[in-house]
């Protein structure tokens, strides 16, 4: 017997044991999630890049890495407007390219199959790209985006075919396994589903007839791929849908598929529907692990292995999970972008040192937006053909002073000491974190302030210099004498000339309010309704606050991606009165005086007014502190007002090039 080397053998041994699936044998039970960003040439074929991100993926030490959404049957399935088509000539090279790179960075290849379904013909969460053909779904309809055509049985048929001939190309060109999608609202799901379904053929009516095309397809794959090459499944626990699926109704499917396929990925939800995507791929309004629970308890009724999936992220959470029995694999999607080497972390017992997932969905928005993908707290993802060969040690050491603690400063200060150099971080605060703690004050957005504490712990485990309490002043600059310097001092909080907000009581700014929520009285206006004042509202809300938010603009949050928008909404407007198309006029002892798009006025009671109108840097202090040194950068929100991705991404980048 070998000495155990890895203490997360010993801190997670469920989590690091062995699984066999037909002819592969997984070295732990982490699988990297299907995630299909857009980084696909526009015939469908893979790209440098896209195979590059799933290679990151795999050196982090998953079991098995998993590309999601590849298109078997493209004239009738393509739901995005850039996506992998199985059937287009000349896929196989990149998808061979793909399964080698997956390989060598020590993974199992996996990929999903999958179809659209209606939307297909349909404009999709994925795009509206080509979407001027015939939508054919489950049974004729009318949907927002148009049309949908009964789907006829040759069709039917066909595309059973497709999904059996796309495993055997996959398998053919080393792809150590597929899974069949048979969940969020895409094709399987469409005939599944009881609220959709109203056809009267074989393939309607009972839930026998309404999985019949699912089971077709599978059994298809089964026969063109062999016995015991792996196939997962991934279906839904429950649709969360009026006169869907519900669980019972998803136990019956798990056991007509139980024995047919050598895993069972439980998810839930319909990708598709704007508010029911919030729980698919759970916002930070849920707790971690929301949807376990739907995996264990169809694993109560079955034989067949089962997977879990939905925001998680904590080694000790997943190991508690397989422990227990509520699942035999745990998948991971938006924490495989945050920390790719999760696995890896995990396993040398470095948990502390795992980036959070922010559950921000930046990663879903640059699929759209750029056309690839990125993560608010990962600056590498979506650009690993430039970061292939890591961090590279700098030619010359230099003594480099970081002015500010907040997530540029810090994450600069990281990378310039990891290549070598003599890195110092001043910070005229008590902590580290800037803007990440009161990011992080509301009961829903605990992750910002873990990526705060994962960051400071980086900062000390890398030996960089760092004092507290000290305010770098162009003196304290001069004296110290850097060969380069980070400016890294963020913005300041906008106080408009308001008549009366400079003068009242009642006035806290949005940062003190999130930090000392115990300054504010019973009614609260919020000045503002952009990210910082919306989710402040929904925290004091929840606080036992009766809130009001007062906006110039026709909507609140407009600067969100539409992913984290779509469940941000519902919940601002349980939180808080809203008043948009309003302006304030002015701070009264009453509330806010205000005026609507119509010029009326009127005032809205507060015992205490929060300012949430924005920041701006501060341009004279960045130029007198970058001015006294021929070598600067000026990182995070002193360059530009952004969001947290923006300061990670050009303090990283930067402090490269030093």
């Amino acid at each position: 017997m070998g000495i155990c080397k890895y203490k997360g053998k010993e801190l997670y041994p469920h989590l690091f044991s062995p699984l066999r699936l037909g002819n592969i044998k997984l070295k732990n039970r982490i699988i990297c999630a299907p995630t299909s960003p857009s980084m696909i040439t526009t015939e469908g074929h893979m790209t440098p890049e896209m195979i590059a991100y799933l290679e990151r993926k795999a050196m982090g030490g998953a079991a098995v890495v998993t590309y999601g959404e590849s298109i078997p049957h493209s004239k009738t399935g393509k739901s995005h407007n850039k996506q992998l088509q199985l059937d287009s000539y000349g896929v196989r090279q990149g998808l061979t390219e793909t399964t080698r790179a997956i390989h060598n960075a020590g993974a199992l290849a996996n990929i999903q199959l999958s179809h659209g379904g209606m939307y297909g013909g349909l404009a999709s969460v994925g795009g509206d790209h080509g979407k001027e053909g015939i939508a054919w779904g489950v049974s004729d309809m009318e949907m927002p985006q148009g049309h949908v055509k009964e789907m006829p049985r040759e069709m039917i048929y066909e595309i059973i075919e497709s999904f059996g001939d796309a495993a055997l190309l996959c398998k053919e060109v080393g792809f150590d396994m597929v899974q069949v999608h048979a969940a969020h609202g895409w094709l399987f799901s469409q005939f599944l589903s009881p609220s959709w379904n109203k056809r009267t053929d074989e393939f309607g009516g009972s839930l026998e007839n309404r999985a019949r095309f699912f089971l077709l397809s599978l059994e298809n794959v089964r026969k063109k791929c062999g016995p015991i090459f792996p196939i997962e499944v991934r279906m839904n626990g429950d649709d969360f849908l009026e006169g869907g699926l519900n669980q019972q109704d998803c136990i019956e499917i798990a056991k007509m598929i139980d024995g047919k396929c050598d895993l069972i990925n439980v998810s839930c939800g319909n990708h598709e529907d704007p508010s029911m995507f919030q729980r698919t791929h759970p916002s930070a309004f849920y707790p971690h692990g929301v949807n376990v629970y739907l995996a264990a308890e169809i694993k109560k009724h079955v034989k067949t292995p089962i997977a879990t999936v939905g925001s998680l992220q904590d080694p000790s959470q997943m190991e508690e999970i397989i422990a227990t029995g509520q699942a035999d694999v745990v998948e991971i999607a938006r924490e495989s972008l945050a920390d790719p080497d999760l696995p890896k972390k995990a396993l040398l017992g470095q948990a502390d040192d795992i980036t959070p997932c922010l559950r921000c969905y930046e990663c879903f928005g640059a699929t759209g937006q750029l056309e690839m993908v990125k993560c608010t707290a990962n600056p590498i993802i979506g650009e690993e053909m430039q970061d292939r060969f890591g961090v590279k040690p700098a030619q010359e050491k230099k003594k480099i002073l970081v002015v500010g603690g907040g997530p540029a400063g810090m994450e600069a200060a990281i990378t310039a000491a990891q290549r070598g150099h003599d890195v110092t971080l001043v910070e005229k605060q008590d902590h580290l974190g800037g803007n990440l703690i009161p990011a992080g004050s509301a009961y829903f957005k605990e992750d910002y302030r873990k990526l705060a504490k994962v960051l400071e712990k980086r900062i000390y485990k890398n030996k960089v210099e760092v004092c507290l309490n000290t305010e770098a002043t162009p003196e304290f600059v001069k004296d110290f004498d850097p060969d380069a310097i980070f400016v890294a001092v963020g913005s300041k909080e906008l106080k408009p000339r308001i008549p009366g907000l400079h003068e009242s009581e009642k006035v806290v700014m949005a940062i003190d309010a999130e930090l000392h929520p115990e300054k504010l009285g019973k009614k609260v206006v919020v000045m503002g309704g952009g990210l910082v004042g919306s989710e402040g509202a929904i925290g004091w809300n929840h606080d036992g606050h009766e809130v009001t938010i007062i906006e110039m603009k026709p909507e609140l949050a407009m600067e969100c991606n539409s992913f984290y928008r779509g469940g941000l909404l519902p919940r601002i407007y349980d939180a808080a009165k809203v008043l948009c198309n309003t302006k304030v006029k002015a701070v009264v002892e009453d509330g806010v005086l205000v005026e609507d798009n119509e010029g009326k006025e009127f005032v809205v009671e507060a015992d205490s007014v929060v300012c949430a109108l924005g920041f701006r840097p501060d341009y004279h202090l960045v130029d007198s502190l970058s001015d006294l040194v021929d070598e600067y950068y000026i990182i995070g929100d002193c360059a530009k007002v952004g969001k947290v991705y923006e300061a990670m991404s050009t303090a990283y980048y930067s402090a490269l090039r030093v």
